[in-house]
Protein backbone atom coordinates (compact mmCIF):
# COMPACT_ATOMS: atom_id res chain seq x y z
CA UNK A 1 0.00 0.00 0.00
CA UNK A 2 2.78 2.33 0.95
CA UNK A 3 4.56 1.50 -2.10
CA UNK A 4 1.62 2.45 -4.43
CA UNK A 5 0.82 5.76 -2.66
CA UNK A 6 4.47 6.80 -3.30
CA UNK A 7 4.32 6.01 -7.16
CA UNK A 8 0.88 7.64 -7.37
CA UNK A 9 2.84 10.52 -5.67
CA UNK A 10 5.73 10.49 -8.10
CA UNK A 11 3.05 10.13 -11.42
CA UNK A 12 1.29 13.06 -9.69
CA UNK A 13 4.04 15.27 -9.83
CA UNK A 14 5.34 14.67 -13.48
CA UNK A 15 1.80 15.31 -14.53
CA UNK A 16 1.97 18.71 -12.27
CA UNK A 17 4.93 20.02 -14.50
CA UNK A 18 4.17 18.51 -17.75
CA UNK A 19 0.83 20.64 -17.63
CA UNK A 20 1.90 23.76 -16.28
CA UNK A 21 5.48 23.88 -17.53
CA UNK A 22 6.48 24.77 -14.29
CA UNK A 23 9.73 24.24 -12.76
CA UNK A 24 11.62 25.10 -9.32
CA UNK A 25 14.71 26.84 -8.81
CA UNK A 26 17.20 24.94 -6.53
CA UNK A 27 14.79 21.73 -6.15
CA UNK A 28 17.58 20.19 -4.13
CA UNK A 29 17.14 22.73 -1.60
CA UNK A 30 13.38 23.37 -1.62
CA UNK A 31 11.77 20.06 -2.95
CA UNK A 32 7.73 20.86 -4.11
CA UNK A 33 5.46 18.74 -1.73
CA UNK A 34 1.95 18.71 -3.93
CA UNK A 35 -1.11 18.22 -1.41
CA UNK A 36 -3.84 17.24 -2.41
CA UNK A 37 -6.33 19.99 -1.10
CA UNK A 38 -6.35 23.56 -1.58
CA UNK A 39 -5.26 25.87 1.97
CA UNK A 40 -7.94 28.59 2.67
CA UNK A 41 -6.87 31.96 3.03
CA UNK A 42 -6.91 31.53 6.67
CA UNK A 43 -3.85 29.51 6.25
CA UNK A 44 -2.17 30.85 3.42
CA UNK A 45 -2.02 34.26 4.96
CA UNK A 46 -0.14 32.74 7.71
CA UNK A 47 2.05 31.07 4.91
CA UNK A 48 2.94 34.21 2.75
CA UNK A 49 3.02 37.02 6.39
CA UNK A 50 3.14 40.96 5.34
CA UNK A 51 7.06 42.15 4.25
CA UNK A 52 7.05 38.17 2.91
CA UNK A 53 8.36 37.04 -0.82
CA UNK A 54 7.50 34.66 -2.98
CA UNK A 55 7.03 33.77 -6.58
CA UNK A 56 4.20 34.23 -9.04
CA UNK A 57 3.88 31.25 -11.82
CA UNK A 58 1.34 32.02 -14.40
CA UNK A 59 -0.14 28.98 -15.41
CA UNK A 60 -0.91 29.24 -18.97
CA UNK A 61 2.73 30.36 -20.26
CA UNK A 62 5.08 29.20 -17.41
CA UNK A 63 6.29 32.65 -17.18
CA UNK A 64 7.18 33.42 -13.25
CA UNK A 65 7.80 36.84 -11.15
CA UNK A 66 8.89 37.61 -7.80
CA UNK A 67 6.58 40.14 -5.16
CA UNK A 68 6.25 41.17 -2.01
CA UNK A 69 3.01 40.79 0.01
CA UNK A 70 2.28 44.52 1.44
CA UNK A 71 -1.13 44.40 2.98
CA UNK A 72 -4.18 42.61 2.26
CA UNK A 73 -7.21 40.97 5.46
CA UNK A 74 -9.34 38.92 2.77
CA UNK A 75 -6.68 38.50 0.30
CA UNK A 76 -3.09 39.49 -0.36
CA UNK A 77 -2.32 42.80 -2.18
CA UNK A 78 1.32 42.53 -3.26
CA UNK A 79 3.92 44.30 -5.59
CA UNK A 80 6.47 42.78 -7.71
CA UNK A 81 9.64 42.81 -6.16
CA UNK A 82 11.78 44.64 -9.17
CA UNK A 83 11.94 46.53 -12.29
CA UNK A 84 12.73 43.45 -13.95
CA UNK A 85 9.57 41.61 -12.23
CA UNK A 86 7.27 44.26 -13.30
CA UNK A 87 8.17 43.83 -17.04
CA UNK A 88 7.68 40.06 -16.87
CA UNK A 89 4.20 40.78 -15.16
CA UNK A 90 3.03 43.24 -17.74
CA UNK A 91 4.45 40.53 -20.25
CA UNK A 92 1.68 38.18 -19.16
CA UNK A 93 -0.47 40.70 -20.12
CA UNK A 94 0.58 41.22 -23.31
CA UNK A 95 1.96 44.55 -22.41
CA UNK A 96 -1.42 45.60 -21.52
CA UNK A 97 -2.34 46.24 -17.12
CA UNK A 98 -5.91 44.77 -17.24
CA UNK A 99 -8.24 43.42 -14.76
CA UNK A 100 -8.56 40.18 -15.86
CA UNK A 101 -8.03 37.14 -14.26
CA UNK A 102 -5.52 34.68 -14.48
CA UNK A 103 -4.78 31.69 -13.30
CA UNK A 104 -1.48 31.65 -11.29
CA UNK A 105 0.50 29.04 -8.76
CA UNK A 106 2.28 30.58 -5.94
CA UNK A 107 5.68 28.99 -4.95
CA UNK A 108 6.54 29.26 -1.42
CA UNK A 109 9.65 27.69 -0.81
CA UNK A 110 8.53 23.82 -1.17
CA UNK A 111 4.81 24.30 -1.67
CA UNK A 112 3.00 25.38 -4.76
CA UNK A 113 -0.31 26.92 -3.79
CA UNK A 114 -3.43 27.53 -6.67
CA UNK A 115 -4.90 31.23 -6.55
CA UNK A 116 -5.57 33.83 -9.00
CA UNK A 117 -4.52 37.51 -9.76
CA UNK A 118 -5.47 40.47 -11.40
CA UNK A 119 -3.13 42.51 -13.68
CA UNK A 120 -4.12 46.19 -12.92
CA UNK A 121 -2.02 48.43 -10.47
CA UNK A 122 -3.94 50.67 -8.28
CA UNK A 123 -3.72 51.71 -4.55
CA UNK A 124 -0.40 52.63 -3.12
CA UNK A 125 2.73 51.25 -3.49
CA UNK A 126 6.08 51.58 -1.21
CA UNK A 127 8.74 49.77 -3.43
CA UNK A 128 10.62 51.33 -6.25
CA UNK A 129 10.01 48.76 -8.97
CA UNK A 130 7.81 50.84 -12.16
CA UNK A 131 5.23 49.72 -10.87
CA UNK A 132 2.48 52.29 -9.91
CA UNK A 133 0.46 51.02 -7.10
CA UNK A 134 -0.50 47.25 -6.14
CA UNK A 135 -1.99 44.18 -7.31
CA UNK A 136 -4.28 41.16 -6.03
CA UNK A 137 -3.83 37.63 -5.37
CA UNK A 138 -7.28 35.54 -4.29
CA UNK A 139 -6.39 32.30 -2.60
CA UNK A 140 -9.75 29.92 -1.93
CA UNK A 141 -11.91 31.75 0.51
CA UNK A 142 -10.66 35.26 -0.26
CA UNK A 143 -12.40 38.39 -0.26
CA UNK A 144 -12.63 41.26 -1.63
CA UNK A 145 -11.81 44.45 0.61
CA UNK A 146 -14.95 45.98 -0.52
CA UNK A 147 -17.88 44.40 -0.59
CA UNK A 148 -16.49 40.82 1.83
CA UNK A 149 -17.70 38.32 -0.48
CA UNK A 150 -15.93 35.99 -2.35
CA UNK A 151 -15.31 36.99 -6.24
CA UNK A 152 -16.47 34.19 -8.76
CA UNK A 153 -13.91 35.41 -10.84
CA UNK A 154 -11.28 34.80 -9.06
CA UNK A 155 -12.64 31.37 -7.74
CA UNK A 156 -12.69 30.08 -11.21
CA UNK A 157 -9.13 30.66 -11.66
CA UNK A 158 -8.03 29.11 -8.70
CA UNK A 159 -9.84 26.17 -9.67
CA UNK A 160 -8.27 26.21 -12.61
CA UNK A 161 -4.66 26.17 -10.74
CA UNK A 162 -5.51 23.51 -8.89
CA UNK A 163 -6.89 21.13 -12.05
CA UNK A 164 -10.51 21.19 -10.11
CA UNK A 165 -12.48 23.10 -12.88
CA UNK A 166 -14.17 20.09 -14.37
CA UNK A 167 -15.16 19.12 -11.14
CA UNK A 168 -16.79 22.20 -9.85
CA UNK A 169 -19.01 22.59 -13.54
CA UNK A 170 -20.39 19.37 -12.84
CA UNK A 171 -22.17 20.65 -10.19
CA UNK A 172 -23.52 23.40 -11.57
CA UNK A 173 -26.84 24.50 -12.69
CA UNK A 174 -27.76 25.85 -15.82
CA UNK A 175 -27.97 29.19 -15.14
CA UNK A 176 -24.95 29.08 -13.12
CA UNK A 177 -23.06 27.46 -15.76
CA UNK A 178 -23.95 30.21 -18.15
CA UNK A 179 -22.44 32.46 -15.93
CA UNK A 180 -19.16 30.94 -15.66
CA UNK A 181 -19.01 30.44 -19.49
CA UNK A 182 -19.69 34.76 -19.33
CA UNK A 183 -17.09 35.09 -17.42
CA UNK A 184 -14.28 32.90 -18.99
CA UNK A 185 -15.15 35.21 -21.83
CA UNK A 186 -15.06 38.37 -19.76
CA UNK A 187 -11.34 36.96 -18.56
CA UNK A 188 -10.94 35.93 -22.10
CA UNK A 189 -9.64 32.69 -21.33
CA UNK A 190 -10.35 30.59 -24.04
CA UNK A 191 -9.36 27.12 -22.62
CA UNK A 192 -11.90 27.42 -20.20
CA UNK A 193 -14.54 28.66 -22.34
CA UNK A 194 -14.27 25.41 -24.42
CA UNK A 195 -15.06 23.51 -21.76
CA UNK A 196 -18.16 24.75 -20.83
CA UNK A 197 -19.75 24.85 -24.83
CA UNK A 198 -20.85 22.77 -27.86
CA UNK A 199 -20.04 23.71 -31.54
CA UNK A 200 -20.28 22.70 -35.04
CA UNK A 201 -17.68 25.37 -35.28
CA UNK A 202 -15.08 23.57 -37.43
CA UNK A 203 -12.55 27.14 -36.77
CA UNK A 204 -13.33 27.88 -33.41
CA UNK A 205 -10.28 29.63 -32.35
CA UNK A 206 -10.74 32.09 -34.98
CA UNK A 207 -14.39 32.88 -33.72
CA UNK A 208 -12.76 33.14 -30.28
CA UNK A 209 -10.31 36.05 -31.46
CA UNK A 210 -12.55 38.68 -30.01
CA UNK A 211 -11.35 37.60 -26.98
CA UNK A 212 -8.62 39.45 -27.92
CA UNK A 213 -10.44 42.92 -27.63
CA UNK A 214 -12.08 42.53 -24.74
CA UNK A 215 -11.70 45.38 -22.31
CA UNK A 216 -14.82 45.03 -20.23
CA UNK A 217 -17.72 42.90 -19.95
CA UNK A 218 -21.36 43.55 -18.54
CA UNK A 219 -24.29 41.35 -18.70
CA UNK A 220 -27.65 40.54 -16.97
CA UNK A 221 -29.19 36.91 -16.76
CA UNK A 222 -32.76 36.67 -16.60
CA UNK A 223 -33.45 33.17 -15.60
CA UNK A 224 -37.12 31.87 -16.40
CA UNK A 225 -38.69 30.04 -13.44
CA UNK A 226 -38.10 26.48 -14.36
CA UNK A 227 -37.10 23.35 -12.58
CA UNK A 228 -33.60 22.01 -13.51
CA UNK A 229 -33.91 18.80 -11.82
CA UNK A 230 -35.05 16.55 -14.80
CA UNK A 231 -34.91 18.96 -17.92
CA UNK A 232 -31.90 18.00 -20.70
CA UNK A 233 -32.73 21.57 -22.66
CA UNK A 234 -32.69 25.34 -21.10
CA UNK A 235 -33.06 28.97 -22.86
CA UNK A 236 -31.90 31.80 -21.03
CA UNK A 237 -31.71 35.56 -21.97
CA UNK A 238 -29.08 37.52 -21.51
CA UNK A 239 -28.17 41.41 -22.23
CA UNK A 240 -24.57 41.80 -22.98
CA UNK A 241 -22.54 44.88 -23.20
CA UNK A 242 -18.77 44.22 -24.44
CA UNK A 243 -16.19 46.97 -24.40
CA UNK A 244 -13.79 45.54 -27.30
CA UNK A 245 -10.48 47.44 -28.18
CA UNK A 246 -11.20 48.72 -31.70
CA UNK A 247 -14.84 48.96 -31.74
CA UNK A 248 -15.58 50.16 -28.29
CA UNK A 249 -19.05 48.79 -26.36
CA UNK A 250 -21.21 46.28 -28.27
CA UNK A 251 -24.64 45.51 -26.92
CA UNK A 252 -26.17 42.21 -27.59
CA UNK A 253 -28.95 40.69 -26.58
CA UNK A 254 -28.99 36.42 -26.93
CA UNK A 255 -31.29 33.86 -25.49
CA UNK A 256 -28.50 30.84 -24.63
CA UNK A 257 -29.79 27.56 -25.08
CA UNK A 258 -28.33 25.37 -22.85
CA UNK A 259 -28.14 21.36 -22.74
CA UNK A 260 -26.95 18.08 -21.39
CA UNK A 261 -27.20 14.69 -22.45
CA UNK A 262 -28.53 13.37 -18.65
CA UNK A 263 -29.91 15.11 -15.32
CA UNK A 264 -26.44 13.85 -13.92
CA UNK A 265 -24.29 15.46 -16.72
CA UNK A 266 -23.17 19.02 -16.78
CA UNK A 267 -24.57 21.96 -18.58
CA UNK A 268 -23.18 22.65 -22.06
CA UNK A 269 -23.58 26.40 -23.31
CA UNK A 270 -24.76 26.23 -27.34
CA UNK A 271 -22.11 28.99 -28.38
CA UNK A 272 -22.56 29.21 -32.21
CA UNK A 273 -25.57 31.69 -32.57
CA UNK A 274 -23.93 33.95 -29.92
CA UNK A 275 -20.77 34.04 -31.67
CA UNK A 276 -22.96 34.84 -35.15
CA UNK A 277 -24.44 38.15 -33.44
CA UNK A 278 -20.78 39.75 -32.87
CA UNK A 279 -18.69 41.68 -34.86
CA UNK A 280 -15.92 40.84 -36.31
CA UNK A 281 -13.28 43.38 -34.78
Amino acid sequence: MKKTIIICLFLLSLTYKHTYGTTVNNPSVHPISFEPELPSWEEVQNVIPRKSNFTVIDVETGKKFDVQRRAGSGHADVQPLTKKDTLMMKAIYNGDWSWRRRAVLIQVKDRLIPASMHGMPHGAGAIQNGFPGHFCIHFSESRTHRSGKKDLSHHIMILKAAGKFDEYVSTLSAKQSLEVFLLTVKNSDKYLSKKVIVSSNNNLNRSFSFFDQIEGMQWSIKEPIQDDSIILTKKIPVETKLYLKTIGPVKVKHTFTLVRTSPFSSWKVMVDPFLKKLPNP
